[in-house]
């Protein structure tokens, strides 16, 4: 399947085929939105600013695609999307999102703004949008790519917003979120600041680098390189020595086809590969990435896109 080039809404068809819709359920959630599109841009380089633990203001800089002029407006519209067609789509997903819910789920809890440049424009569209509300569309200078904003998360639904955690809490959230993220994707550099002050800096590289980057010289030491291959899947990555393991499975991080996943089935049988190696109650460390069919996996299966 290849991606749609611009953004549409949905047959009737394919959203009854969609399952149980996004839901926004702290500031990580719209960092993880934004960074898949972003992702699926084709970005190569994005950047994240936080303020107030993202209550106050998430801020998502990327150097993808872009998103033109006519199709700016249509972006904050529930089931418009450029990443699939029709609902034979849902069966061979390549990109990160698909249901085209996320930029309407976080505007219809926030105040979002949206400046986009296509490589074909010499300006860029600029959008604002305020409780689901689109304003108008202007024109503005940038560089090609996408920057949105978005601002008082949960300002109009204030139950949701009377239930975060502490600040300390919720960056830790979304710096968790930006590790998965990061070590998904070794070949696009990452910047997390908060308050201004950085997070986490990584350029492009490998993923060993990567790891180095993101998980620290002392836990990737401990790591060794895995890789295996038959008809039905390929699975690389690395794993922990017998002799560092975790009292959590925390460092756990699996991809399938690109996409960061949570399986305590496959921690636990990546735990089961050291059989007696591991005290009891530990868990090894491992980034693996599994590539198998397409048709083979279903990501529409859970509302996050969450195996």
């Amino acid at each position: 399947m290849e991606k749609p080039e611009h953004i549409h809404l949905l047959d009737e068809a394919t959203i009854n085929q969609i399952a149980a819709g996004e839901v926004i359920e702290r500031p990580a959630s719209v960092v993880k939105e934004l960074i898949d599109n972003s992702l699926d841009a084709g970005a190569s380089d994005i950047r994240v600013e936080i303020e107030g633990a993202g209550s106050k203001s998430i801020t998502v800089i990327d150097d993808g695609s872009g998103i033109g002029r006519d199709e700016a407006p249509l972006a904050f519209t529930k089931h418009s999307t450029s990443k699939i067609e029709s609902k034979d789509d849902l069966h061979r997903i390549i990109t990160l999102g698909f249901r085209g819910e996320a930029l309407s789920s976080i505007a219809a809890v926030s105040r979002v703004e949206l400046i986009s440049r296509t490589a074909d424009c010499l300006s860029a569209v600029k959008i604002a949008v305020e409780g689901g509300i689109v304003g108008e569309v202007t024109e503005t200078g940038s560089s090609v790519g996408t920057r949105v904003e978005v601002r008082d998360l949960f300002y109009n639904t204030p139950a949701r917003r009377k239930y975060l955690k502490s600040k300390r809490t919720e960056l830790s959230h979304i710096t968790d979120t930006v590790i998965r993220q990061a070590l998904g994707n070794p070949g696009v550099a990452f910047t997390l600041l908060n308050e201004g002050k950085v997070v986490l800096r990584c350029g492009q590289g490998g993923l060993f680098d990567r790891m180095v980057q993101v998980l620290g010289a002392d836990v990737a030491r401990q790591l060794v390189p895995l890789e295996y291959r038959d008809d039905l899947l390929s699975l690389w990555g690395y794993i922990s020595k017998p002799g560092y393991y975790r009292s959590n499975r925390e460092m756990n991080y699996f991809f399938i086809n690109g996409r960061n996943i949570s399986s305590p089935a496959i921690s636990n049988a990546v735990r089961l590969g050291y059989y007696t190696m591991l005290p009891k109650g530990r868990y090894p460390a491992a980034v693996l990435n599994v590539k198998i069919n397409l048709e083979e996996v279903d990501v529409n299966v859970h509302p996050a896109k969450r195996y």
